[in-house]
């Protein structure tokens, strides 16, 4: 049996900022399905933002912040993640992050989507991957244990604590107990239950259904975030650092659309502004072959090759085009699900034991709509945070014995997968699951639509308790590691149909046709989803308000 002090599941940016903020007499691992290097923090691209301009503040940053997220973030949350921002953005400079720099020598700022000031610190356009590279040089001067190409299949809760987690050793086949005082869950998003999306095939959301397993809520999981500009049929993502270079979205007719949805902030308005004006473009005709027109090229050539590089070049690889000379067409797609497992401020969770941070957790900072550079910011800030507080909670406490029973029925579980006949395979299941969603859980909702959406999810979860593996074998067995991903899913978009079902109204990036206005009377506050046989059950708490009140 393996044991750690503290083991963080996921080895992105908010994984091994965590483990980073240890100190050396603690014993860390990260147990992770992916090289730490291949995580999907890797392809962030527009920045990451901090208050640390001369006219900036971070009471101004929280202020954008909580205004962006339609007041349903909670305050406290982030007002610790604006205030402390500016000394982990210095923090990350003397790690080694090669920020691109202004012609004084300090960090580079562009203006991102609702934001008052140009706060967001950029690398390029290849952000995510200056840091994630900057953390993994952290990480082996650490000399973390990182166990890659595991996949956690369970927690491990005894006498009311995680106390470890039940893991596939992908490399050796096999199940195996981790033994830890404390698990960090650092998993990131579940973008892929849509079939258009910005996230790697890797964010399944296993993170979020590990908690839900365990018995722990999850918070707000109505509110996925559609980015505005992702390249058509592909769904690859298309910083919103063009747009904040000065990048124009057009139509068909040629017009900047965005002067009758947002006249002051135009293409800078937030994004769920930016997508559903975009959806409204497309819906009504004015679209350009199903999408609408990104346009660079009154940025120059020497302007795009120097900030926009990565953009350039996933233009011409996918799109077939050169924005220097020609407009990129683009459409929404599905990018960052704000909800996730129900958290605080130092990412302690309902289950004592264990932490949540990064894109998996809903510290809720982002609340209906999470504004551009706040996420690499979140892993960061609470990446840290529960690394500092996972270390002073396993001061004072011992490891807690772990029965065999566990291993024996994560063991049954799994042969029992293998064994079903099918006939269906996981990723017929997993196509079937991302059209469903796209359709009927994109830009645009109506309670038909939900429905339609509900009852397709019904069959969906017998038949990802039906598919067939057929690889039977131990070692490098993909096939099992998608039937177990798909079975994560399924589970996750219901806990998203459902909730949204239960919203009845619109707010950021949940926005329904039959109730098209905000409602704070009566919804200003947190959904939460508990695991039931049925199907999740809902009930609301209260957002934490401190010095903005909704406006």
């Amino acid at each position: 049996m393996i044991t750690h002090d503290i083991l963080i599941v996921g080895a992105g940016l908010a994984g091994m900022r965590a483990a980073v903020a240890t100190p050396p007499d603690v014993d860390v691992a990260l147990i992770s399905k992916v090289h730490p290097v291949r995580s999907h923090s890797v392809a962030a691209q527009g920045g990451i933002n901090a208050a640390i301009g001369e006219q900036d503040s971070w009471e101004a940053h929280a202020y954008d912040t909580a205004k962006g997220g339609l007041y349903l973030g909670d305050q406290d949350a982030i007002e610790a993640m604006c205030r402390e921002a500016p000394q982990d953005i210095l923090e990350l400079e003397r790690m080694g992050v090669i920020f691109s720099r202004t012609p004084e020598g300090r960090i580079a700022q562009r203006p991102f989507g609702g934001a008052g000031f140009p706060r967001t610190c950029y690398a390029a356009d290849r952000t995510g991957h200056a840091l994630l590279h900057a953390m993994y040089e952290q990480l082996l001067k650490r000399r973390c244990r990182v166990y890659e190409e595991w996949y956690v299949t369970a927690l491990l809760v005894e006498e009311g604590q995680c106390c470890g987690v039940v893991a596939w050793d992908m490399v050796h086949g096999g199940l195996q107990v981790l033994r830890a005082k404390a698990v960090i869950l650092a998993t990131g998003g579940s973008g892929r239950v849509f079939s258009t999306s910005t996230n790697a095939v890797i964010n399944t959301g296993d993170g979020m259904a590990l908690a839900y397993h365990a018995g722990l809520p999850l918070e707000d999981m109505e509110f996925v975030q559609f980015h505005p500009t992702t390249l058509k049929d592909t769904g690859i993502l298309i910083t919103e650092g063009a747009r904040g270079e000065g990048a124009y979205l057009l139509n068909t007719l040629g017009d900047r659309f965005m002067k009758r949805y947002a006249p002051e902030q135009m293409e800078l308005a937030t994004r769920s502004t930016v997508s559903l004006a975009i959806g409204r473009e497309i819906q009504e005709g004015r679209g350009v072959d199903g999408c609408v027109l990104l346009d660079l090229r009154h940025l120059g050539r020497a302007r795009i090759l120097e900030r926009l590089p990565q953009i350039r070049e996933l233009a011409m690889e996918f799109a077939g085009l050169d924005p220097i000379e020609t407009p990129i067409p683009i459409r929404p797609g599905a990018h960052y699900q704000m909800g996730g497992v129900k958290a605080n401020a130092w990412g302690e969770t309902d289950l004592p034991g264990l932490f949540a941070a990064g894109e998996c957790a809903c510290v809720s900072v982002h609340g209906a709509n999470r504004l551009g550079g706040n996420s690499l910011l979140e892993t960061i800030v609470f990446g840290r945070r529960a690394g500092t507080r996972a270390t002073e909670s396993i001061r004072h406490c011992d490891l807690v014995p772990v029965p065999e029973t566990i291993l024996h029925h994560e063991q049954n579980r799994l042969k029992i997968l293998l064994s079903n006949p099918g006939p269906e395979r996981a990723w017929q299941i997993r196509d079937d699951l991302g059209k469903t969603m796209s359709l009927h859980l994109g830009i645009f909702r109506t309670q038909q639509s939900m429905r339609e959406a509900l009852s397709a999810i019904h069959a969906l979860t017998v038949r990802a308790q039906q598919m067939c593996v057929h690889d039977k074998g131990r070692i490098f067995n993909t096939d099992l590691i998608q039937a177990l991903e798909v079975q994560c899913l399924v589970e996750i978009a219901h806990t998203i149909i459902v909730s949204a079902l239960g919203r009845e109204e619109s707010r950021g990036a949940h926005y329904r046709g039959d109730f098209p206005t905000r409602n704070d009377e009566a919804w200003l506050r947190h959904t939460l989803s508990h695991r039931r046989p049925n199907g999740p059950l809902l009930t609301y708490v209260p957002v934490t308000m401190t010095r903005f009140p909704p406006a």
